[in-house]
């Protein structure tokens, strides 16, 4: 049997019982954005563009007054005026007439064109053309990128780089974001020992409450590391509930099986609700979800490389569900 199939059925069993966008919203100004969550809907403020622009330089013509053009039969334009960015408005253009016009211009509402600046044949104070122009030639017409109103980013988006500019484009200064997930991080065994400590035979360096502490940054969490528990059912019982009253979330590596009990099975019904008791794939006994309250418990291995891999398949999810990102599942890379 494939492990896919397993591994999926207990993240999709994990997924179900936890609350999905449970954490509150704050806000935050758009510079701190970066990385955080979106809490609800954004609508468009504004039109994008704004107004209607020029994507090229060259000179706003009417439309009829094109008309005709050709090689043999060129029509001239005189040139009597000009338009920048940053200009609120366009010189009235009569017949025969052209505006000179910049890139990102506005351009005025109406049956106009713009002659590309190689297009325009220059002749002192005007310049001619050879061919006629279609309606709103190399114009960018008012919210032809987004309307006022229209959905820009739907609750649960990760804002990254182009999000963020896009937000900026449309002038808004903060934005609600989910608070990000308050996880506690656990370590256990009796042979463990904080990774700054002497080596001595028998015993194992805490290399996973640091790795995992960077695991749930990374995927858009807060980590607190509560050190080193023994295998003490009982003290490990109140430490884990007394996390619980201002964590999120719990994460514990090691200990799935302690004096002869399934110590982390047992430890998670004492704190609420089992949902995933071992998965049927490579290292996948330690691998022991639950919830209490709404809150996941990830329980992982000890051996590092497989604690990593069991976060990032089940913690990541459970991270995801809690700010309501409605990604994917995890997929894993050696099943």
């Amino acid at each position: 049997m494939s492990d896919t199939a397993p591994l999926v059925t207990a993240q999709e069993t994990f997924a179900a019982a936890l609350p999905l966008r449970a954490q509150a919203a704050e806000t935050v100004a758009l510079e701190a954005a970066m990385g955080r969550t979106l809490q609800s809907a954004i609508s468009a403020p504004t039109d994008l563009p704004p107004y209607h622009r020029a994507i090229v330089e060259g000179f706003v013509v009417r439309v009829e007054d094109t008309q005709g053009a050709a090689d043999d039969k060129p029509i001239a334009f005189t040139v009597v005026g000009k338009v920048q960015p940053g200009d609120d408005q366009c010189p009235a253009i009569g017949p025969g007439q052209a505006v000179e016009i910049m890139t990102g211009s506005l351009v005025p509402d109406g049956p106009y064109a713009i002659v590309r600046m190689w297009e325009a044949n220059r002749a002192g104070q005007g310049f001619t053309i050879t061919r006629p122009f279609p309606p709103r030639f190399f114009i960018e017409d008012q919210g032809c990128d987004m309307q006022q109103g229209t959905v820009v980013f739907p609750a649960g988006t990760l804002l990254g780089p182009r999000e963020l500019g896009t937000l900026a484009e449309l002038g808004l200064g903060e934005v609600s974001v989910a608070q990000p997930v308050r996880v506690t991080v656990f370590a256990c065994g009796d042979e463990v020992i904080p990774f700054r400590e002497a080596l001595r035979p028998g015993l194992i360096r805490d290399s996973n409450s640091l790795m995992l502490a960077a695991a749930v940054h990374e995927a858009g969490g807060t980590a607190h590391c509560a050190g080193i528990m023994r295998d003490d059912f009982e003290a490990f019982v109140t430490a884990a509930r007394a996390a619980l009253e201002h964590s999120d979330m719990l994460v514990i590596s090691g200990g799935t099986a302690a004096g002869g009990r399934d110590f982390i099975s047992e430890l998670v019904q004492a704190l609420g609700d089992l949902r995933v008791d071992g998965v049927p794939m490579r290292s996948g006994r330690p691998l022991i979800m639950g919830e209490a309250q709404g809150k996941p418990i990830v329980c992982v291995a000890g051996h590092p490389p497989e604690a990593l891999r069991g976060f990032r398949l089940f913690g990541v999810a459970a991270i995801n569900r809690l700010l309501g990102r409605e990604l994917p599942l995890p997929e894993d890379s050696v099943a």
